[in-house]
């Protein structure tokens, strides 16, 4: 099937870049501008496939494992379509640790204020040429570079009062310091209604375009939207002289921003950063739907990366189960999202690397047409889309409910929003799960947008027919998943040691919000009873935190003993004809005809993919 794809995703390269060709030589070019300011559209005409450093390396990234992951995309996935290297934040501090800022840290930069790789990292950068080696390097491999870069000019250039390149103008006369990130402390807005403002970010792009920089992930822009920056940065792009495809984070951009988004970038994130946990997961459907009909070639709503394999500096594997993975690839297939993927490659399992490469799935993505939800009801969910020149159409079905019903009015306990307005003491509960097969324990984030949602489940304890409490830290979880980093009984989300109300906890649950921890109950427990509160160290970060607390329970039996639920499908009501030939993309496998309806069997979480053609 692979030259059938790239034969497709050729086609369709070759049509969108004529009609935007056509587009461009109709259109006046003003200030020496290199290129029509809406030819962008030509450089990403299909979801771009990749690879980025945050999920696995966080702010450490450095030459030799840049390298080591262009080696294998090369030899592994570039024949699939997979195609950019892409550098993330940090790059220009040489002693990044972590997934943690450093305020005031000392920035690796040129005497015009634009950042350059640490050469402590990137050797190749020391004689001052920036990424040049190392993206000719990637471009040796067939395949593309990218970077990230925040938004805005770096607080030390400001502090040193650099001056602009090609300008009589210093930083100081261009920064808005007030416009800051608040969760990154490097850099300082630019105030765009000053002179050398344009010429400032013009200096950032044209140095990337002499580094053969393909990619640009700007950050700390989409999210509160910075639209005269964003249009800064278009136009110093489109004034380099070298296609650039940008990318805007982090997300959720503003819906009602949709028209001009989509003039300005090829891709924009819907999300905020996307991490393996099924509340996350979950609340791309209704984003990606509401995206739909705002995409275009060119242009791409875009649900974050592919957090598969081994995560976060090789600590841990992705907490995301088989049939999650299923449903990310799907979703993101069915929606056109670009695929970005987060892991190690150096570290690919097989089950990873062929969730990556299935060339029915890439093509979905690639070049389907027509995109839409079809229904979302009751836990189950459906898209479908076009087969490009044929009468086929691809439907993807999904089964988002849970073997324990987390509905909120299904909760036998449900708290108050905890948050730094009313902490107090740790609110005590004690609740009757008599018959309870299952314990679902559940801190969502209150839905306010606040920061550091670091939930304790202190002390929990269940107590059995005889009134003897038992804590049920001791006996192991069937799941568990946190919105940021990993729910543990030993350490608070942010780090170090669990402590509520000024005191450590002897023993509890910690995570962050949304969080989901599943047990077992064992036979003739009664009662479940903790105290909830936030961690004290959320409270001491800015914004404090805000959690809710609920307890769900499932009697022995039901949904517990079902792999998953079958999904009634109708092709009268797709607009189809009585009889079609079904055909699991996923597996590759042809299923035979089917007769007015079917119903898939589709697993927990899961996700399954056809293609359907009238017979």
């Amino acid at each position: 099937m692979r030259p059938v794809v790239l034969q497709a995703a050729l086609r369709q390269r070759i049509a969108g870049s004529l009609l935007l060709a056509i587009l461009a030589a109709l259109a006046s070019m003003s200030h020496g501008v290199a290129r029509e300011a809406s030819s962008f559209r030509a450089w990403a005409p299909t979801p771009p496939m990749g690879w980025d450093s945050w999920d696995s390396f966080a702010t450490t990234i450095n030459e030799s494992q840049t390298r080591a992951q262009a080696d294998y995309m090369a030899e592994h996935l570039k024949v699939f379509g997979w195609q950019y290297i892409i550098v993330d934040i940090q790059w220009y501090e040489p002693g990044a640790m972590g997934q943690t800022y450093r305020s005031g840290a000392v920035l690796t930069m040129d005497g015009h204020g634009r950042l350059m790789p640490a050469p402590n990292r990137f050797p190749s950068s020391a004689d001052g040429s920036g990424f040049t080696t190392l993206a000719r390097y990637v471009h040796a491999k067939g395949l593309k570079f990218g970077v990230h870069v925040m938004r805005g000019i770096p607080r030390q250039a400001v502090d040193n009062n650099l001056p602009i390149e090609g300008t009589t103008v210093r930083a100081r006369e261009i920064a808005d310091t007030t416009a800051t990130c608040p969760w990154n402390a490097d850099m300082y807005g630019v105030d765009m209604s000053k002179p050398g403002a344009q010429e400032y970010y013009n200096s950032v792009f044209a140095l990337f375009a002499s580094w053969g920089v393909d990619y640009v992930k700007v950050d700390d822009i989409a999210r509160p939207y910075h639209r005269a920056e964003i249009e800064a940065v278009r136009q110093a792009i489109d004034r380099s002289g070298r296609p650039m495809v940008l990318s805007l984070s982090p997300g959720e951009t503003p819906i009602d921003v949709a028209e001009h988004v989509s003039r300005h970038a090829n891709l924009w994130r819907i999300g905020d950063d996307f991490w393996d946990t099924w509340p996350t997961l979950h609340e791309q459907f209704a984003r990606l739907a509401q995206w739909s009909a705002h995409k275009d070639l060119g242009g791409w709503p875009d649900a974050d990366m592919l957090p598969f394999g081994v995560l976060e500096l090789g600590t841990r594997q992705t907490r995301f189960t088989p049939d999650e993975q299923y449903t990310v690839m799907t979703l993101w297939s069915i929606a056109r999202s670009p695929l970005i993927h987060g892991g190690d490659m150096t570290q690919m399992d097989p089950f990873t690397l062929a969730l990556l490469t299935n060339p029915e799935v890439l093509s979905v993505n690639q070049s389907s047409r027509d995109n839409r939800l079809l229904f979302d009801h009751d836990g189950f969910v459906a898209w479908m889309a076009s087969v490009p020149d044929s009468t086929a159409k691809y439907l993807a079905v999904f089964n988002t409910r849970d073997q324990v019903d987390q509905t909120a009015d299904r909760a036998i306990y449900r708290s108050e929003v905890v948050s730094r307005l009313r902490q107090g003491a740790p609110e005590q509960l004690d609740v009757d799960i008599r018959g309870a097969s299952r314990l679902v324990l559940v801190i969502d984030g209150a839905g306010d947008g606040t920061s550091n949602d670091h939930g304790v489940w202190a002390e929990p304890t269940l107590i059995d027919s005889d009134g003897r409490p038992h804590r049920l830290t001791d006996q192991p979880w069937l799941r568990a998943a946190g919105g940021w980093g990993q729910v543990s009984t030993t350490k608070a989300p942010g780090g170090g040691a669990i402590s509520v109300g000024g005191s450590p906890v002897p023993f509890g649950i910690a995570a962050q919000a949304e969080s989901v921890v599943e047990y077992q109950v064992p036979v003739g427990t009664t009662r479940f009873r903790a105290r909830i509160a936030l961690d004290d160290a959320a409270l001491k970060q800015q914004g404090g935190g805000s959690v809710r607390f609920l307890v769900f329970t499932a009697p022995p039996g039901g949904n517990l003993d079902r792999a998953g639920l079958p999904v009634p499908i109708t092709f009268g009501n797709l607009g189809l004809p009585a009889d079609i030939r079904v055909r699991d993309v996923w597996t590759r496998e042809d299923l035979g005809t089917m007769h007015d309806t079917f119903a898939p069997i589709v697993n927990w979480h899961g996700a399954r993919l056809f293609r359907l053609t009238p017979s």
